[in-house]
Order: structure tokens, then C-alpha cells, then sequence
């Protein structure tokens, strides 16, 4: 990892690593600022506190203790955390369990900031839109072992994957999958004099995909 056994790496090697656990601070009684100065002094290299506090939002809560913090806020005060030695590899394990979807849509601009800035980072959810979202490569692990490592778009063939046309046709909804889908929408446009119904075209989702994976290891 980042060119060295991580056994048998020095501290040098470790300041290149950042972590952030599901549950990383339990400092309920010093503010944000305070929290962040102290554990900078752990570091070679910290980034500056006053960069990590603006880089994760937490600008107006620099002076808040812990306990006065969101449960949003707290992840995002790990995260400070973690990036806080300036780290090359980030590890986030289910960054966002428990948010709410406007705190995870923060949280994932968060995240593409960090990408943005040069961090490489390793993160593990049970949230497929998230890995879609935030992901270059998706692995998918299944009872401890790597099924398969691919971009979102390619992973188990989803690129290849046959196209879903839904559509509602006497009263009924039907779908139907095929490699032709031009053909199709032709013949549905003859046979229901030009305009379709409740039309829908889409490939499988990341998530159908996923399914399909797990359930071909069962």
C-alpha cells in the first residue's frame, strides 16, 4: 500500500494514511477548534485547522463543543479527523449511515472536494446510488470475498446489459428487455398509432446490477 508493507511500515508511511471509522470522536466537551489543535500536533505535516474546518463546513461550529453538534456535523468533524494529517489515502467505512438525504447530498460534495484535492480515497457503503455517485471503480464483496472490481458503468456487464422498456398498454403496464430497443420503440409506435404510453427507457440500475451479482454467488 502506497509503495510499503504495511507491517513493516514506519510512521512516515502511517502519516500517509487517514481513517475514518463509523464512530471516530468521542470528545463531547472541547470545541471543534480545540479538538482539531490537538490532535494536529500527532502529525509530521498537518494540514492548517482553519483549511480542514472550511474544507468540511464546519465554519460555524468552529467554537461548539462536541456535544452540541448534529449527528451530520459529527461525521463531518471525523472526517476533519482524518484528513487532518494530510493524508494520500483515505479510508471511509459507511460514511453516511443515518444521515438524511439533504445531509448526504452535502456530505457527497464533501467527498468529490477531497477527490478533487489529490486524496485518494477507499469507501465502503451499503448505498448503491452513493457508489454510483462518488465512485471511479465499484468493488463488490460478498462473504468476505472480491466478486468483482469495475467502474460503475461496466461492472458485472451493465454496459452491455439489455435495455428496459416499460410502458403502459391497455390499461396494464408491461416492460420488456432487448439489445434492439430502436426496433421496438418502432413497433410499439405502429402498433399504438404513434404515441407510447407512460414510456420509460433505462438500463439496469447499479443496484439490479448488484442483485444479480450476489444472487449468481448464492
Amino acid at each position: 500500500m502506497l509503495g510499503e508493507d504495511p507491517a513493516k511500515a514506519g510512521l512516515s508511511w502511517r502519516n500517509k494514511i487517514g481513517i475514518v471509522l463509523q464512530s471516530n470522536n468521542d470528545a463531547a466537551e472541547i470545541t471543534v477548534e480545540e479538538i482539531l489543535n490537538f490532535f494536529s500536533d500527532y502529525y509530521v505535516n498537518p494540514r492548517n485547522v482553519d483549511e480542514v474546518i472550511n474544507a468540511v463546513g464546519l465554519e460555524e461550529k468552529r467554537k461548539s463543543r462536541g456535544r452540541e453538534l448534529s449527528g451530520g456535523q459529527r461525521r463531518r468533524l471525523d472526517v476533519a479527523l482524518g484528513i487532518l494529517g494530510n493524508p494520500e489515502l483515505l479510508f471511509l467505512d459507511e460514511p453516511t449511515t443515518g444521515f438524511d438525504p439533504e445531509a448526504r447530498r452535502a456530505f457527497w460534495d464533501l467527498i468529490r472536494g477531497l477527490r478533487a484535492d489529490g486524496t485518494t480515497i477507499l469507501l465502503t457503503t451499503h448505498y448503491l446510488d452513493e457508489a454510483e455517485a462518488l465512485a471511479d471503480r465499484v468493488g463488490v464483496i460478498n462473504n468476505g470475498r472480491i466478486v468483482e472490481v469495475a467502474t460503475p458503468a461496466t461492472l458485472g456487464g451493465r454496459d452491455n446489459a439489455k435495455v428496459i422498456v416499460r410502458w403502459s398498454e391497455g390499461g396494464n403496464m408491461k416492460e420488456e428487455r432487448t439489445d434492439s430497443p430502436t426496433e421496438l420503440l418502432r413497433s410499439l409506435s405502429a402498433r399504438l398509432a404513434g404515441e407510447i404510453p407512460e414510456l420509460t427507457v433505462s438500463r439496469p440500475t447499479l443496484e439490479d446490477i448488484y442483485i444479480s451479482m450476489i444472487e449468481g454467488e448464492a
